[in-house]
């Protein structure tokens, strides 16, 4: 018995360690009862060989030390942001910060999501999604990064975002100075993408949001 218990664990760490990400359901290959495989997994977690996401999602200390010596390590985070919470893409303050719009660097990966408003915090980060409509889920590519799949906002989409989420306690021109928002790179193209976004979502507030931006 003590065999077994010994051997399962390892077992287990053999199997997650070649995945970036895995779910509870992905070790039936394993065959392992579902209640015992619980306790392994609690047991490995506590050992910090494994790290819980959220509840039901993990990925293992083997796969993060991995991407740490190949110096992609950033690029998983990246990564695992859209997978804790899906579906949802990088934008705010993250993509504003990548960008140079804005000089702060934030703390916490900054999303947006279809879902209901929500923050999921582990010992890789602090993950926020935002809630936006439907129809305003757009503007973001996937970015092949060290064969890691990115779901990252556009410049223009990503100061939209910004921008929308705040619309209600933005209220005149200097509230908008005092974003300090650094458009010099903000190119021709960039700002008619960003217009194309104002227009989709139609209302007065962004629109007058717009023009304290671009006409002086």
């Amino acid at each position: 018995m003590r065999n077994e218990n010994t051997s399962l664990p390892k077992k287990i760490l053999a199997y997650v360690g070649k995945l970036p990400f895995f779910k509870i359901e992905n070790l039936g290959i394993l065959q392992i009862p579902p209640h015992y495989l619980k306790i392994i997994l609690s047991r490995l977690e506590n050992k910090k060989e494994i790290i819980r996401l959220k509840k039901g999602l993990y990925t293992s200390s083997e796969f993060i030390e991995k991407t740490k010596r190949n110096n992609e390590f950033s690029s998983f985070l990246e990564f695992l942001s859209s997978k804790i919470y899906s579906p949802s893409y990088l934008s705010l303050e993250y993509i504003l910060y990548e960008n140079n719009i804005l000089t702060e660097m934030p703390q916490n990966f900054t999303l947006i999501t279809k879902n209901k408003t929500y923050t999921f915090s582990n010992s890789l980060g602090v993950f926020l999604y935002h809630k936006i409509r439907a129809s305003l889920f757009c503007g973001f590519k996937i970015k092949r990064i060290n064969n890691f799949f990115i779901y990252k906002a556009e410049k223009a989409k990503a100061l939209f975002d910004f921008l929308y989420l705040r619309k209600n306690i933005i209220l005149n021109k200097e509230m908008v100075e005092e974003l300090r928002l650094n458009l010099k790179n903000f190119t021709i193209n960039d700002r008619k993408n960003f217009e194309k976004y104002i227009d989709l979502e139609g209302s007065k507030k962004m629109k007058k949001i717009y023009n304290s931006l671009f006409r002086k």
